[in-house]
């Protein structure tokens, strides 16, 4: 038993306003008692989506430095948790980290893209490299865009049946991690949910969610950040799923209630003390 708090090592950007990156996963994870060491491979005056010209530094020479100065002090962590990337170069420093912790649990929010569109700043050698990171982690959350970049296949917008989905959740596991998320599905059947596989229990799983009709930045970040804290915290799988994808909606339905700006994030303020409640989740179903 842990004489501490769980430990992450917490690979993002910063993003100084519209809630993401390391903005929202710092208070997120600690709202679930994880002590989070973030260590942040960019900072930007905002995120990327739709709020001018971005004033952009890339913190790739800080990276190596930071993890040597960690393993000196002989820091130890429970989690290993990389998001947005600035230089496919950062992917060597994240597999360094990564390689020293060989007991964290390792987790990869490939983030690429939406809409079926890259983010600006990723290039043809950054998204290759993603491809590479992702084969050593654990759990990825991709979303349906950036799993079509993994898959290297052409993103279709139409809602998906329940066998290309199980099809797709396979295949992207088949790439190294043993849990695999897509947020955002569109069903056939039907509304929409995140999905996920675990490939050692050959389980697929799915949380369905109320659709909002508007789009928010960081709610990926905001995801992953509670599954991973989740997970560390004692969660099951299915269990952290359900955990993430109902704080997820429940801050995406407070914050188009204000009718803020969508540019601006989820009102995470608003939601942050659901975190601390330890709910026993049973929102999830097998695929």
């Amino acid at each position: 038993m842990l004489s501490r708090p769980p430990r992450i090592a917490a690979i993002h950007g910063l993003a100084g306003f519209g809630r993401s990156s390391l903005s929202v996963v710092i208070p997120t994870l600690s709202a679930m008692g994880v002590q989070v060491c973030p260590i942040p491979t960019a900072v930007l005056s905002t995120h990327t989506g739709g709020l001018g010209e971005v004033e952009y530094r890339d913190l790739t020479d800080y990276i190596r430095p930071c993890v040597a100065h960690y393993q000196s002090l002989e820091l130890s962590f429970e989690g290993v948790y990389s998001g947005f990337l600035s230089n496919p170069a950062q992917v060597d420093d994240v597999k360094t980290l990564i390689a020293a912790y060989p007991q964290a649990l390792v987790v990869v929010d490939p983030v690429m893209g939406d809409h079926g569109r890259l983010y600006r700043t990723y290039t043809p050698a950054l998204t290759e490299r993603i491809r590479e990171l992702v084969t050593a982690a654990a759990v990825i959350t991709p979303n349906p865009t950036e799993a079509s970049i993994l898959l290297k296949e052409q993103y279709q917008h139409d809602p998906i049946a329940r066998q290309p989905l199980k099809s797709k959740l396979v295949r992207l596991s088949e790439l190294g991690p043993r849990y695999v998320v897509i947020t955002g599905v569109e069903l056939v059947s039907g509304g929409c949910a995140n999905v996920g596989y675990d490939r050692t229990q050959n389980a697929f799983w799915c949380v369905r969610y109320d659709y909002v009709p508007t789009n928010y930045p960081g709610t990926g970040d905001i995801f992953a950040s509670v599954l991973t804290g989740a997970m560390v915290t004692g969660d099951s799988f299915p269990m952290a799923m359900g955990r993430a994808t109902q704080f997820v909606e429940t801050a995406i339905k407070i914050t188009f209630s204000y009718g803020t700006d969508p540019r601006h994030g989820v009102m995470l303020e608003k939601c942050l003390g659901l975190l601390t409640q330890h709910e026993v989740m049973k929102n999830y179903e097998l695929l």
